[in-house]
């Protein structure tokens, strides 16, 4: 893409997602994620009704009157950004591609942690790791992940969440909040190469993981069209389907809503929460949903 025309889209989804962040986020933001512990901060003349417990014992005496600690909340974070850049994000038969919902959500979320003074980083994931780039704070910092995000083309088509949490459990030390965003087209088994659910467990160990499931409608259900090519954007396979057939769009139907439901159990199974957000329907309700649920 051209320099031009990538500053062009960079600005866009700026001024659309710093706006939603400040306007509706932030507070929720600021309540859903707290921070690790409480910190220091100063101390005051003992007031009646204080606890005999946060006495600082060593200003009293000096002091010759009694003084207490002052702590507040400790609120600097480290949030990951864990994106999906599989082929399948290049689909969208409605308003946008996945890729681009996937990229204004992750704008959203940074600026809405950069608010909140916390650090922000970003992974970038197919099959395997494609670009790590270490949490900072910063409006400039948030900028060249937009950049990335829009403009980054993986060597990888397929998907290996697994390889991504991996990669982010032993990069990460510090306990962290991690997003997950991508569509989670992928096999629910106990393959050892891509087993989602034991990577989600060994980052649930450390980190608050979220994972945000990204979906066209036709991820879903099949509009009738008539014999259609359906081409697996990641594999290059593809198969002739008649679209036309009820009983061929139902268990098209069927089949996703078991995988939906299997990975909705092995989220909660894993303690991680999740949100589910259409390419068509806007992302502002499932996340303020996410933020009030944990607050």
């Amino acid at each position: 893409m051209e320099t031009k025309e990538l500053i062009k889209k960079v600005r866009k989804i700026e001024i659309k997602t710093k706006g939603l962040s400040n306007q509706i986020f932030s507070g929720e933001y600021h309540s859903a994620f707290k921070g690790r512990g409480m910190a220091f901060s100063e101390v005051r003349e003992y007031a009646v009704g204080d606890e005999i417990r946060t006495i600082d014992w060593n200003v009293t005496a000096r002091f010759n009157e009694p003084f207490v600690k002052v702590f507040e909340e400790e609120r600097e974070l480290t949030v990951m950004l864990l994106v999906d850049v599989s082929a399948s994000g290049m689909f969208g038969t409605r308003n946008q591609l996945k890729r681009e919902t996937i990229t204004e959500l992750c704008a959203v979320l940074a600026f809405s942690a950069v608010s909140n003074n916390d650090r922000i980083g970003l992974i970038l994931f197919s099959d395997h790791v494609e670009k790590y780039i270490s949490p900072k704070k910063g409006k400039s910092h948030i900028l060249r992940i937009i950049r990335e995000l829009i403009n980054f083309e993986p060597s990888g088509r397929e998907t290996n969440i697994g390889e991504g949490l991996k990669y982010f459990s032993r990069m990460v030390k510090k306990k962290s909040i991690a997003f997950v965003l991508s569509d989670f087209q992928v096999p629910l088994t106990e393959d050892k190469k891509n087993n989602l659910a034991d990577a989600l467990k060994i980052a649930s160990r450390r980190h608050d993981v979220v994972a945000l499931k990204v979906q066209d409608k036709a991820d879903a259900s099949l509009p009738d069209i008539g014999i259609a090519h359906l081409h697996d954007l990641e594999t290059g396979e593809g198969r002739w389907v008649n679209t036309s057939s009820k009983k061929v769009r139902e268990k098209f139907s069927a089949k996703s809503k078991e995988h939906d439901e299997k990975l909705r159990q092995l989220f909660r199974r894993s303690k991680t929460d999740f949100a589910e957000i259409q390419t068509d329907e806007g992302y502002i309700k499932p996340l303020m949903n996410l933020f009030n649920t944990r607050g």
